[in-house]
């Protein structure tokens, strides 16, 4: 029993800001988000007796996340999932106030942008463009193939690049932008 409450706390420590931050994306909302954040701990709790190491653990809690997320948006059948008070957590790296408001707008823009997507770019671009995750690492979260992570990364940032400003993208969506 030791063993399993320092696994979760370890869990705990390395997933829990990632996880999060995850819920805060799709809800819009920080006390939701850690709602549902102990709300994934809590399903990990229950299932990591199963975890069988067929998938890394990083995948398999956001795999948990994901399935949390989308129980949540059915309960509320929520259809703005990103108001503009999950920009307010973002700072500037440099300091400089024109420059951090000229991100700011950029970032919000771009916010805005995904807002817009179906959930599954939205959560393709979220897990590619924003977290880094391998298509592969993806695809297990989301449960599809890799082909589909791809072309629904692919059409998200399509769309992207349509909905944005063509003097923000000129040479097309980055995606260090999405960061």
């Amino acid at each position: 029993m030791q063993d399993i409450e320092q696994q979760i706390l370890s869990i705990h420590k390395q997933y829990h800001l990632d996880i999060y931050q995850f819920l805060l994306y799709f809800t819009g909302n920080h006390t939701e988000a850690e709602d549902l954040t102990q709300e994934v701990f809590i399903r990990l709790l229950k299932a990591l007796p199963t975890y069988d190491g067929r998938s890394e653990m990083k995948t398999w809690i956001f795999s948990i996340a994901k399935y949390t997320a989308i129980d949540a948006y059915r309960r509320r059948k929520m259809y703005e999932l990103l108001p503009s008070e999950w920009l307010k957590r973002l700072h500037s790296k440099d300091g400089i106030p024109e420059c951090s408001w000229e991100s700011k707008e950029t970032q919000h823009e771009l916010m805005n942008a995904i807002r817009t997507l179906r959930p599954a770019h939205r959560m393709a671009v979220y897990l590619r463009g924003i977290k880094e995750f391998s298509i592969k690492e993806t695809a297990e979260i989301l449960g599809c193939t890799e082909s589909k992570v791809k072309t629904d990364f692919s059409r998200g940032l399509q769309i992207l690049q349509q909905k944005l400003k063509p003097h923000y993208y000129p040479g097309g969506l980055q995606t260090e932008n999405v960061k």
